[in-house]
């Protein structure tokens, strides 16, 4: 089992090609860290650790091949796990970021200071970052996570602070 704490860096997509390798969906603004344990995880399972063999960008796209993946089949068995790494490996934040897992849960608050709702999780379909957004009634937000978009957040008060596209409340919660 890892000893510290584990990021969720990327999800991995469909296969690329016959050889094993896998598209990933790289949730960070940096570089896959060089010689980092990863983990991979596969919903409620506890992760196990995996090997990178190769990692390269491909058509604006992360392609990965990992120890023991040889071919289309076992790479497609790796579809939606997520990749995680150590914090520990990690390069330090600046102090305006923060790692979505510490944004998990967070009260997230409109331009007008309201409480619309709580960050769930993150979803990346086609390679977009999409936060899920479960208002106090139940409802999912679909929110582009776009930095002209977020406007800021508080990792202590565990608050996140948009300004959604125009419209896009009205739509989920007609407010």
């Amino acid at each position: 089992m890892p000893r510290g704490v584990l990021i969720h860096m990327g999800t991995l997509l469909r296969p690329h090609g016959i050889k094993g390798e896998v598209r990933v969906a790289w949730h960070a603004d940096s570089p896959l860290p060089p010689d980092a344990p990863l983990w991979l995880a596969c919903g409620q399972e506890p992760p196990r650790p995996a090997r990178l063999l190769s990692c390269r960008e491909h058509q604006g796209c992360l392609l990965t091949s990992f120890e023991g993946i040889t071919d289309r089949s076992a790479a497609e068995a790796l579809r939606g796990q997520k990749l995680l790494i150590d914090r520990a490996f990690l390069p330090p934040l600046a102090e305006d970021e923060a790692y979505v897992q510490d944004l998990l849960n967070a009260d997230v608050r409109l331009p007008d200071g309201r409480r619309l709702g709580r960050f769930e999780r993150l979803e990346s379909p086609a390679g977009q970052d999409i936060w899920v957004i479960l208002t106090d009634e139940g409802k999912e937000i679909l929110f582009p996570a776009q930095p002209c978009f977020i406007q800021g957040f508080d990792t202590g008060r565990r608050t996140v602070y948009i300004n959604p596209p125009q419209g896009l409340t009205e739509v989920y919660v007609g407010r």
